[in-house]
């Protein structure tokens, strides 16, 4: 016996709206962590404090943008946390790889389609 299907019923475009809202709701707070990773991204040298609030701003966007659609998104934002996660406080954060990871999250994040 198949189990019923929690979504019949549900109106599927209000909730594409609802969740449009919620990115519209939340994207300065989105784009504020990005900014975060920018910054501890060109760091010539990064504070421990700087290294901490990179890898908490990665985590964070990791853990949301998945449900955004944004699947791309939390893979990047991932492997940024884990990369500020195990870099030293004495090595210099500054490197291609992460400015490269940075931009590309942001350009994916501006470029957000509709969900509705």
């Amino acid at each position: 016996m198949e189990s019923p299907d929690p979504c019949d019923g549900v109106d599927k475009a209000a909730l594409a709206d609802a969740i449009d809202c919620l990115w519209r709701r939340f994207l300065p707070e989105i784009l504020r962590r990005v900014a975060v990773l920018e910054e501890a991204a060109a760091a010539k040298n990064i504070t421990s404090s700087r290294r901490e609030a990179a890898q908490s701003a990665a985590h964070k966007l990791a853990g949301v943008l998945g449900t955004f659609g944004l699947t791309r998104g939390t893979v990047l934002a991932r492997e940024l946390e884990l990369t500020f996660a195990r870099e030293s406080a004495a090595e210099p954060a500054s490197d291609t790889r992460l400015i490269e990871a940075t931009r590309q999250l942001r350009i994916m994040i501006e470029n957000r389609p509709s969900a509705s």
